[in-house]
């Protein structure tokens, strides 16, 4: 993205540094997985920081794990370890697929064909 003054406009931090150097999540959380927020108190808001905000606004309709990292502009890992964090202190709830089923869930392939063809 071109700034006003003709350079890339780039990021004042490395997206790395937001997850305290991490790039793996606590457990495997795969990039089809969909997340939505949590309900919380518009009070809460003001202690989180701004990545999980964003990710909190974004996700009040659903979207996957690599539908984040795309639309944040961060890199799928650094996206992974956020919403898993996330997860863990009850701020978002994930959508895991069955795949024990041994079919794959028609619901969930639709969700992640919109979003491909949205990006």
């Amino acid at each position: 993205m071109q700034g006003g003054d003709g350079t890339e406009d780039e990021p004042l931090f490395r997206p790395y540094a937001v997850t305290g150097g991490r790039a793996e999540p606590n457990y495997h959380l795969a990039m089809e997985t969909l997340v939505s927020s949590a309900p919380i108190m518009s009070d809460d808001l003001s202690l989180l920081t701004p990545e999980q905000e964003a990710i909190i606004m974004l996700c009040h309709s659903v979207h996957s794990v690599a539908e984040i990292s795309a639309l944040l502009r961060v890199p799928l890992g650094v996206a992974r370890v956020l919403v898993a964090d996330m997860a863990d202190e009850g701020l978002v709830r994930l959508h895991l697929p069955r795949l024990d089923q041994g079919q794959p869930d028609l619901n969930l392939l639709e969700r992640v064909l919109s979003g491909l063809r949205r990006l």
